[in-house]
Formats: structure tokens, sequence, C-alpha cells
């Protein structure tokens, strides 16, 4: 008889479908914040604020968005120019609603980064989306993150 316990997949790409459905169920706008500095993350330099990201992931702001196991990826407009984003699911800190600020702040992953899917790029005509860069939240107090709650 073996001692072997089967290893689970990561909870972390689960909890971020499941609430950014919730946040936009809800009619309101699902932001992630992004660990800009984790291998793999594709994000333009530009929108990096002291080594983060926050990326608005609604519908109208980006272009097929594909959130899997591994990666989430999209097309979406910085400075009215449309651009590819690929961030690995362990390189997100939190998800939340823009309105709220209600939603949840990620444990931290074990494992290393996957490595980038081979075609992400995903560039698609017509987008109409926010032609400005995701808000980045306001500063929090040393050591605290008051615009992010934890949903129970």
């Amino acid at each position: 008889m073996s001692d072997d316990v089967p290893r689970m997949t990561s909870y972390r790409p689960y909890l971020l479908r499941a609430l950014t459905e919730w946040i936009n169920d809800n009619g309101m706008t699902p932001h992630i914040l992004v660990d800009a500095g984790v291998p793999g993350v594709r994000v333009p330099p530009g929108a990096v604020r002291e080594g983060k990201v926050v990326l608005n992931i609604a519908d109208r702001a980006v272009v097929g968005l594909h959130m899997d196991n591994e990666w989430i990826g999209f097309t979406a407009r910085f400075g009215g120019v449309s651009q590819p984003v690929s961030v690995p699911v362990g390189a997100v800190l939190a998800v939340y609603a823009r309105e709220t600020g209600q939603g949840m702040v990620l444990p931290e992953e074990s494992a290393g980064a996957p490595e980038p899917p081979e075609d992400h790029d995903g560039h698609h005509d017509g987008h109409d989306g926010d032609d400005h860069p995701p808000e980045t939240p306001p500063e929090p107090p040393a050591g605290k993150r008051p615009h992010l709650r934890v949903v129970k």
C-alpha cells in the first residue's frame, strides 16, 4: 500500500473564475491586481506601478478574455492602442469589484510559473472597450489593503 496522496491542482484559477463571474453577475467591474515581476507576465510596461498592475477584465474592456487553470489572456486598449496581455494565474494577487472593493486577496502559490502559451496574442479588430489604462487603486497604508474586502 502506498502512502502517496494524489496531488490536487491549484484552486486559484477556480477562485479567480468564480469571483469574476460573481462580480459580473452583480453588474460590477472585475479588476485583478497582478505582480508584474512574475516571469511570464506580459503587460504594457507603462501600466506597471511599483511592480504591480491593475487590469480591468470586464467584457466591455477586453477582447477575447480566456481564463484557464494556468493563464489569463486577452487584448485590451492602453492609451488607445490594442495590446495583448498574458498573465500566469500565479501572478494574480487579488480580484475585486472596482465599484465596491469587494473581492479576495488570493493566497500565495508555491509552484513556479508555467511556460507561456504558444499563441496568446488574440488580436481582434472592432474593439470598443476602454481607451484608458486600467485604474490603479489608491495607495493603502503600509501593510494594509483597505480597498479589498475578503469575501466569506
